[in-house]
Protein backbone atom coordinates (compact mmCIF):
# COMPACT_ATOMS: atom_id res chain seq x y z
CA UNK A 1 0.00 0.00 0.00
CA UNK A 2 1.01 3.19 -1.01
CA UNK A 3 0.42 6.50 0.74
CA UNK A 4 0.71 10.37 0.65
CA UNK A 5 0.51 12.76 3.20
CA UNK A 6 0.46 16.58 2.81
CA UNK A 7 1.28 18.89 4.86
CA UNK A 8 1.67 22.92 4.94
CA UNK A 9 -1.36 24.33 3.41
CA UNK A 10 -2.97 27.31 5.45
CA UNK A 11 -3.90 30.61 5.17
CA UNK A 12 -1.94 33.45 3.65
CA UNK A 13 -2.04 37.01 2.14
CA UNK A 14 -1.64 37.55 -1.58
CA UNK A 15 2.13 38.23 -2.85
CA UNK A 16 3.20 35.94 0.20
CA UNK A 17 4.61 32.36 -0.08
CA UNK A 18 3.67 28.90 1.07
CA UNK A 19 5.57 25.83 0.99
CA UNK A 20 3.66 22.45 0.65
CA UNK A 21 4.84 19.04 1.21
CA UNK A 22 4.26 15.60 0.51
CA UNK A 23 5.64 12.73 2.42
CA UNK A 24 5.36 8.99 0.37
CA UNK A 25 5.17 5.70 2.12
CA UNK A 26 6.47 2.93 2.73
CA UNK A 27 9.74 4.33 2.32
CA UNK A 28 11.38 1.72 -0.23
CA UNK A 29 9.16 3.40 -2.55
CA UNK A 30 11.01 5.76 -4.73
CA UNK A 31 10.79 5.46 -8.56
CA UNK A 32 7.51 7.55 -9.06
CA UNK A 33 7.04 10.39 -11.09
CA UNK A 34 5.17 12.82 -9.00
CA UNK A 35 3.06 15.83 -9.20
CA UNK A 36 0.42 18.78 -7.32
CA UNK A 37 -2.98 19.01 -8.85
CA UNK A 38 -5.18 21.42 -7.08
CA UNK A 39 -9.37 21.54 -7.11
CA UNK A 40 -12.16 24.19 -5.84
CA UNK A 41 -15.48 22.91 -5.23
CA UNK A 42 -17.76 22.48 -8.36
CA UNK A 43 -14.70 22.54 -10.91
CA UNK A 44 -12.40 19.65 -12.78
CA UNK A 45 -9.51 18.89 -10.81
CA UNK A 46 -6.41 21.06 -12.49
CA UNK A 47 -2.77 19.83 -12.63
CA UNK A 48 -0.43 22.41 -11.34
CA UNK A 49 2.96 21.13 -11.91
CA UNK A 50 5.18 17.46 -11.99
CA UNK A 51 8.44 16.08 -11.63
CA UNK A 52 10.41 12.99 -12.84
CA UNK A 53 11.85 10.23 -10.22
CA UNK A 54 15.24 11.20 -10.97
CA UNK A 55 14.35 15.11 -10.69
CA UNK A 56 15.84 15.83 -14.00
CA UNK A 57 12.51 16.38 -15.64
CA UNK A 58 9.90 19.19 -14.71
CA UNK A 59 6.60 20.03 -15.72
CA UNK A 60 4.36 23.55 -15.05
CA UNK A 61 0.51 24.60 -15.46
CA UNK A 62 0.35 28.06 -17.24
CA UNK A 63 -1.06 29.31 -14.28
CA UNK A 64 1.81 28.81 -12.39
CA UNK A 65 4.30 28.78 -14.25
CA UNK A 66 7.57 31.43 -13.13
CA UNK A 67 5.68 31.30 -9.44
CA UNK A 68 5.81 27.62 -8.23
CA UNK A 69 8.80 25.13 -8.08
CA UNK A 70 8.51 21.81 -7.04
CA UNK A 71 11.34 19.45 -6.38
CA UNK A 72 12.30 16.51 -4.35
CA UNK A 73 14.65 14.63 -1.94
CA UNK A 74 14.33 10.89 -2.47
CA UNK A 75 16.56 10.13 0.58
CA UNK A 76 13.64 11.96 2.87
CA UNK A 77 10.64 10.59 0.25
CA UNK A 78 9.05 13.72 0.22
CA UNK A 79 8.26 15.93 -2.71
CA UNK A 80 7.77 20.05 -2.09
CA UNK A 81 6.12 22.38 -4.30
CA UNK A 82 7.32 26.10 -3.12
CA UNK A 83 4.62 28.75 -3.62
CA UNK A 84 5.23 32.32 -3.97
CA UNK A 85 3.64 35.53 -5.67
CA UNK A 86 0.35 33.89 -4.24
CA UNK A 87 -2.26 35.06 -5.31
CA UNK A 88 -6.74 34.47 -4.56
CA UNK A 89 -7.19 32.50 -7.91
CA UNK A 90 -4.53 30.07 -6.33
CA UNK A 91 -7.31 29.39 -3.50
CA UNK A 92 -7.95 25.85 -4.11
CA UNK A 93 -7.35 22.03 -2.32
CA UNK A 94 -3.93 21.17 -2.98
CA UNK A 95 -3.51 17.01 -3.87
CA UNK A 96 -0.08 15.07 -4.37
CA UNK A 97 -0.24 12.65 -6.43
CA UNK A 98 2.25 9.65 -8.22
CA UNK A 99 2.11 8.13 -11.36
CA UNK A 100 4.65 5.95 -13.26
CA UNK A 101 4.35 7.94 -16.28
CA UNK A 102 5.42 11.96 -16.25
CA UNK A 103 2.32 13.23 -17.39
CA UNK A 104 -0.21 15.90 -16.49
CA UNK A 105 -3.28 14.00 -16.85
CA UNK A 106 -5.12 13.54 -13.32
CA UNK A 107 -6.54 10.42 -14.65
CA UNK A 108 -3.24 9.00 -15.13
CA UNK A 109 -2.59 8.98 -11.80
CA UNK A 110 -1.95 5.80 -9.85
CA UNK A 111 -1.94 7.26 -6.09
CA UNK A 112 -3.26 10.15 -4.82
CA UNK A 113 -3.21 12.36 -1.03
CA UNK A 114 -5.55 13.43 0.81
CA UNK A 115 -5.36 16.93 0.35
CA UNK A 116 -4.39 20.13 2.02
CA UNK A 117 -6.32 23.62 1.97
CA UNK A 118 -4.57 27.10 0.91
CA UNK A 119 -6.68 29.96 1.38
CA UNK A 120 -5.02 33.68 -0.40
CA UNK A 121 -6.54 36.17 1.08
CA UNK A 122 -6.67 39.73 -1.00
Amino acid sequence: QVQLVESGGGLVQAGGSLRLSCAVSPRTVRSYNMGWFRQVPGKEREFVTAISWTGTSTLYGDAVKGRFTISRDNDKNTVYLQMNSLIPDDTAAYYCAASTVLTRTASLQNYWGQGTQVTVSS
